[in-house]
C-alpha cells in the first residue's frame, strides 16, 4: 500500500552510465573531477547549478563557521559510540548526526523560514523595522527561545555571528535578510531591556537566503560541515580514547537516588 501521494518518478540528480558518471547534467570525471572543488560541487548538487565566486566563498565561510565548536553533546555521543564498536565509523558518525538539532547544532532552518516569512510581509509593503517589530512583541518568550538568539557561552556577542555579517557587509552581499536578522536583534533587545547574542544560526541563515538558497536547503549547510568535525573528532578518537572516560564522567556526575517508599 503506497502512502501519500507520489512525485513525478524523475531525478535531477544523477545517472550512472557503464563509460561514465553523469551530475547536473555535467559529466563526472570528464568535466567536474580536477576542476571544480568540493564546495562548488556542494553546490551544484544542492542546487543544481555551479556557484558564483561570492557564492562559493560565503559557502565556505558558513562551512568553516559552524563545523566545530569543541565536546558538543553530538561529539561526545559519536566519541562513545565509537568507544562500544570501534569498527563502526558510520555508526558514530550517524549518532553524532542524529543528535544535532536546533539545541546543539543550530537552528539555521527554522531562522530561515522565520526571516523568509518576514520577508514576504516586506514584499507585500511592511517595513522591514516594523515586520521585525512586531514577531518580536508577539512571540512568547517567556516559554520559548526564538530562533537565532541566545548562547550558553558567547555573551555578548557571538564571533562567528559577527564576522559573518561584516564579511558579508564588506562583499556586499547583505541584503533583505541580513537587514531583517539586524532588525530582529535590535527589537529583542528592546523587547526584553538587555542584548541578547545573536548566534550564529541567524547570519547563517540570513546570508544563505541573501545568496538564493531555499530555506528547506538551509539546514544542509550545518549538517555537512557538523559531519566534518565528527569525523576529526573520531579520528582523534582513534588515536587517544576518550569515549569511556567521558561515559564515566557523565554516571559520576549523577546521583541516583532509589524511588520513596
Amino acid at each position: 500500500m503506497q502512502i501519500g501521494k507520489p512525485g513525478e518518478p524523475v531525478t535531477h540528480m544523477s545517472q550512472a552510465y557503464p563509460d561514465r558518471v553523469e551530475v547536473r547534467g555535467r559529466d563526472l570525471a570528464g568535466d567536474l573531477m580536477g576542476r571544480v572543488t568540493f564546495t562548488e560541487y556542494f553546490h551544484l548538487l544542492l542546487t543544481g547549478r555551479e556557484p558564483t565566486d561570492e557564492e562559493r566563498y560565503f559557502l565556505d565561510l558558513l562551512l568553516v563557521a559552524i563545523a566545530e565548536h569543541g565536546m558538543m553533546p553530538t561529539n561526545v555521543a559519536a566519541r562513545m559510540t565509537l568507544a562500544a564498536d570501534p569498527a563502526s565509523l558510520q555508526s558514530a558518525v550517524a549518532a553524532g548526526i542524529l543528535g544535532a538539532g536546533p539545541v546543539v547544532l543550530g537552528s539555521s532552518e527554522e531562522c530561515a523560514r522565520l526571516l523568509a516569512g518576514l520577508q514576504r510581509q516586506v514584499v507585500a509593503g511592511l517595513e522591514p523595522k516594523f515586520a521585525a517589530v512586531n514577531y518580536v512583541r508577539e512571540f512568547p518568550h517567556d516559554r520559548a527561545r526564538m530562533p537565532g538568539f541566545g548562547h550558553p557561552v558567547h555573551k555578548p556577542v557571538d564571533p562567528r555571528a559577527e564576522r559573518i555579517l561584516k564579511l558579508a557587509d564588506e562583499r556586499s552581499v547583505s541584503g533583505p535578510h541580513v537587514l531583517l536578522a539586524r532588525h530582529l536583534h535590535d527589537a529583542v533587545a528592546r523587547k526584553l531591556r538587555k542584548p541578547l547574542t545573536m548566534n550564529v544560526a541567524m547570519p547563517i541563515a540570513a546570508v544563505a537566503l541573501d545568496l538564493g538558497f531555499s530555506p528547506g536547503t538551509v539546514k544542509a549547510i550545518p549538517i555537512l560541515a557538523r559531519t566534518a568535525g565528527l569525523l576529526a573528532h573520531l579520528a582523534e578518537e582513534r588515536e587517544n580514547p576518550l569515549g569511556f572516560l567521558l561515559a564515566a564522567g557523565a554516571e559520576e556526575s549523577v546521583t541516583y537516588e532509589p524511588p520513596a517508599e
